[in-house]
């Protein structure tokens, strides 16, 4: 019975390892084609257009500038690049401090009907947007907001369902002495909430906020339906309407991705050690 045990623990060993390795293997690949995929794009956006034509796939023979000056001065790249910039950090501004505030006080606070308020937040997460866009659309439009990035800012920032969540559940491991011991010293609840709560929860804004950021900056959606002006057209619409013309467009197609992506890639890198320190770092005990 003995040898039994060990042979069968050698061989669910041997079939976790195989496992995990076969796992290994096709991450490894993954990653492989990924970055082949990404580097060869960059490579791209440097080539001429009839250099393209006969080093499809390789590195450039001569390297040049023209279709990003072409795309940041002929084709009004910067002006997109701006709109999008600008609708990222509005949307992120209101959705991170109304869906902090909203989770500060349903956490902090009991009162009747603060589960079923919870609960209603919650439900936000069971629809996609696509269901509401008509009524949406009429809303804003009737609040003449339609076609402006304030108004789509709103939309996203009406999104906070799963940030309220997180939210929530980190404001409810905050211990209560800090805040009482602000009280007990005159601060209001505004105060508590600005220089307690808020400092100690930079890991979880962090988070949020680079989550929703790429949300928004590669949204494609939302900004087809609620921007249609070219004056306020976002860098993904831009990317949408030379792919529309690729045959004709397809020297400046992988410049426009890498002007597009370049955000994205800078904010991972640059927040994503500080936010595993953060998350990771010590935690205060009551």
């Amino acid at each position: 019975m003995v040898f039994r045990k060990k042979e069968f623990k050698i061989a669910e060993s041997a079939s976790v390892r195989l496992v995990k390795n076969t796992i290994s293997v096709i991450l490894v690949v993954y990653t492989f084609i990924t970055l082949f995929l990404f580097g060869n794009t960059i490579l791209s956006s440097f080539k001429e257009k009839q250099e393209l034509i006969n080093n499809t796939i390789g590195i450039p023979k001569r390297f040049t500038l023209e279709n990003y000056r072409t795309l940041l001065v002929e084709k009004d790249f910067l002006r997109y690049f701006f709109n999008s910039f600008f609708l990222v950090f509005l949307s992120l501004f209101l959705l991170l401090l109304v869906a902090s505030m909203a989770a500060y006080g349903l956490s902090s606070f009991k009162f009747r009907g603060n589960s079923v308020l919870q609960t209603y937040f919650l439900i936000g997460l069971m629809f996609p947007i696509q269901l509401g866009i008509l009524p949406l659309f009429i809303m804003l439009t009737r609040l003449h907001l339609n076609n402006t990035i304030p108004g789509l800012a709103l939309l996203y920032a009406a999104n906070m369902s799963f940030p309220l969540l997180v939210f929530s559940k980190f404001f409810r491991g905050i211990p209560t002495s800090l805040s009482e011991s602000a009280r007990i010293d005159g601060a209001g609840e505004f105060r508590v909430f600005l220089s307690i709560i808020i400092p100690m929860s930079k890991p979880v804004l962090f988070t949020m906020g680079l989550i929703n950021f790429v949300t928004i900056w590669n949204d494609f959606y939302m900004p087809l339906v609620f921007l249609t002006k070219n004056s306020v057209r976002t860098l993904t619409l831009a990317v949408y309407t030379f792919m529309a013309n690729f045959l004709a467009n397809w020297h400046l197609v992988f410049a426009a991705v890498v002007v597009a992506l370049l955000p994205v890639i800078i904010v991972f890198f640059r927040f994503s050690d500080q936010i595993v320190s953060g998350l990771t770092g010590g935690a205060v005990k009551e």
